[in-house]
């Protein structure tokens, strides 16, 4: 099988070729592009390839520019540190999906599909879609207890600015100002699957109306500036950066 590794970072793309060729040391990895210009040059020239593992954000863009702008019959396996762009991916030829950090077994998982769905000559809409566990945000009237001394209070999420880990503590930061404290961690908030709410990284999830704008900053990432003051500043990373922008513009 002859491999495209589309992906701009070295020692990102060093790994992933370790762990496939680990899986598969009959594979072979016929070029590495790190661009989106890259890419088009490339394939303008119809190489023979059988496979291609592609990250989605480069450099100069989503890699999904390059698959709309040339035909490619070739399977994709997506590689990215967030599944926000599961349908877009599929709609690029994508028969899967992998995240970051690559490890062997996912990427087992992903190759025994590629080779299952090429003997079969079929990729099924429905098949894919759940195996891709694709979950749609929800607008649900959602409730946090928080803790005020012995009194236990249910706060509605429309009425939560920012949730913040701070020193091992969660609190949630009302837009009126007022602080509440809960037991339940930045994980069990952000599996309510919110539609208003984004993990912007470890320590924060904000609504996105306290999301005043964004600012690029150093090592490509986004500086998120809010609409109230806020002593610490929110920074999105550049893995992240695709799925907080459309984020920001489906809601």
């Amino acid at each position: 099988m002859k491999i495209v590794v589309i992906e701009d970072e070295k020692i990102t793309a060093d790994d992933l070729i370790e762990n496939l060729l680990a899986v598969k040391p009959n594979y072979t990895i016929v070029k590495i592009l790190k661009s989106i210009s890259e890419a088009l040059a490339f394939f303008q020239q119809q190489p023979e390839v059988d496979l291609i593992f592609s990250d989605i954000q480069l450099g100069d863009g989503l890699s999904f520019d390059i698959f709309k702008k040339v035909k490619i019959k070739v399977p994709i396996i997506f590689c990215t540190a967030y599944n926000e762009y599961a349908l877009e991916a599929f709609k690029a030829n994508g028969i899967d999906y992998i995240l970051k950090p690559f490890n062997i077994a996912e990427i087992k998982k992903a190759i025994e599909k590629f080779e299952l769905l090429t003997n079969k000559n079929e990729v099924s809409i429905n098949k894919l879609l759940e195996y891709l566990s694709i979950k749609q945000p929800t607008a649900n009237n959602v409730s946090i207890l928080v803790y005020q001394k012995d009194v236990i209070i249910p706060i509605n999420t429309y009425d939560i600015a920012i949730v913040q880990l701070n020193n091992g503590i969660v609190k949630l930061v009302a837009f009126n100002g007022t602080t509440y404290f809960t037991t339940q961690s930045l994980e069990e908030i952000e599996k309510l699957n919110l539609l208003f709410f984004f993990r912007a990284n470890r320590q924060f999830i904000l609504h996105r109306k306290i999301v005043k704008d964004v600012v690029q900053h150093f090592n490509r990432k986004l500086l998120v500036r809010l609409a109230v003051p806020f002593d610490e500043q929110i920074f999105i990373s550049k893995e992240k950066t695709p799925a907080f922008l459309a984020w920001l513009t489906s809601i």
